[in-house]
């Protein structure tokens, strides 16, 4: 498949979010846009070398080699061409669950995954926001991901388009009216959803992992709702000094010794009280 008309729809994504978000913003900014833009378009850069040198390789060596070979879940037995085409689809956005995980919950894997996440405002650009050595890592992901699954090279073209503009939306500071984003949030990850992933709050932090489909939080019970937007402070607590935020100090930040995540820098822990019966509640706050 040629990848520049994916590549272009994702880049016109890009930019009607970025657009729109300006004039309807969902949260209000804390800091200044064209610094944030800066130094997220600097990690991207860095970001998009290592995909390129690393990542693109990988993937096309387990597209080749799972072409070449019956190997894979989706060839355990014969299926239609339609059925494993949903199968793989399903199947690499479950193992994209599993890796966003990992990313939080593996001490040296979160060094560089909390680059991503100290970004003080969330809005699409933090989409662009990733250290160069969470992608290197992921050359490897990718690596088993494909070759475990046995997708097809159009399967994962059409998945990755899917993917890219997901995370693009759901990063996205744009207040989508709350009933429809009640009902999108049933079936894919949404602004609000993923801005209480970004919230300073340990326990919130902690929660919707999911990339395109929400049922992943559903099933591993993961899934948070009930934080309204306007109670959410974005960023990392021990990481929520202007100066921390700079592209050289981000660059570094995983090679350096950690502080305390969840602890302001005057020591204070960042928590939340919530009443019983918000914290039962299934339904998407606004």
């Amino acid at each position: 498949m040629n990848g520049f008309f994916p590549l272009t729809l994702v880049a016109v994504v890009l930019i009607v979010l970025f657009v729109l978000e300006r004039f309807f913003p969902l949260r209000g900014s804390t800091r200044s846009l064209l610094g944030r833009l800066f130094i997220n378009l600097g990690l991207a850069a860095v970001m998009f070398l290592v995909a390129i040198a690393l990542v693109q390789p990988a993937v096309r060596s387990a597209l080749h080699w799972s072409a070449n070979r019956p190997f894979g879940l989706v060839h355990v037995i014969a299926l239609p061409v339609w059925l494993e085409f949903v199968m793989s689809f399903l199947l690499m956005d479950l193992a994209f669950y599993y890796w966003h995980l990992a990313n939080h919950r593996v001490p040296f894997l979160w060094r560089f995954h909390n680059v991503h996440h100290i970004d003080p405002d969330l809005d699409v650009s933090t989409a662009l926001r990733f250290h160069f050595g969470e992608i290197a890592f992921s050359a490897g992901f990718n690596l088993i991901q494909l070759s475990l699954i046995g997708a097809s090279a159009w399967a994962f073209a059409a998945y990755q388009f899917v993917f890219q503009a997901e995370v693009l939306f759901h990063h996205s500071n744009l207040p989508l009216p709350i009933g429809l984003e009640r009902v999108l949030s049933k079936i894919i990850v949404t602004p609000r959803m993923h801005g209480i992933h970004h919230s300073q709050v340990e326990r919130e932090n902690k929660s919707n992992f999911g990339t395109v489909f929400t049922w992943w939080d559903w099933l591993h019970r993961t899934l948070g709702l009930n934080v309204a937007q306007s109670e959410i402070v974005v960023g990392i607590p021990a990481y929520s000094l202007p100066e921390d935020n700079q592209l050289g100090n981000a660059l570094l930040l995983p090679f350096r010794k950690q502080r305390d995540y969840w602890r302001r820098p005057d020591g204070a822990l960042v928590e939340r009280n919530r009443r019983s019966e918000e914290a039962g509640s299934g339904r998407l706050a606004d």
